[in-house]
């Protein structure tokens, strides 16, 4: 059944690709440079979500990171005040 949402997914990357295609420009290789690595890197992630949807999401990577960073802060903010 995961499969089946896979090929869905590749389905509607197509369908993306051949629409947006043809309306850029040839002059525009950056753009079309920016979309292909955007459809590829984002067909990437909703096929790793179908098979792994216990993955943490970008929100829990930047909490991670920027915890301890607000309580460093908060140790400062309270040392200054009191």
């Amino acid at each position: 059944m995961k499969w089946a949402v896979v090929l869905g997914i590749a389905a509607v990357l197509v369908c993306m690709t051949l629409y947006e295609w043809p309306r850029m420009k040839r002059w525009m290789k950056r753009e079309k440079n920016a979309f292909a690595a955007l459809t590829v890197l984002g067909g990437i992630l909703a096929c790793l979500l179908v098979f792994y949807p216990e993955t943490p999401g970008p929100t829990q990577f930047i909490d991670a990171v920027y915890k301890p960073l607000v309580n460093i802060v908060e140790k400062l903010t309270m040392e200054r005040s009191g």
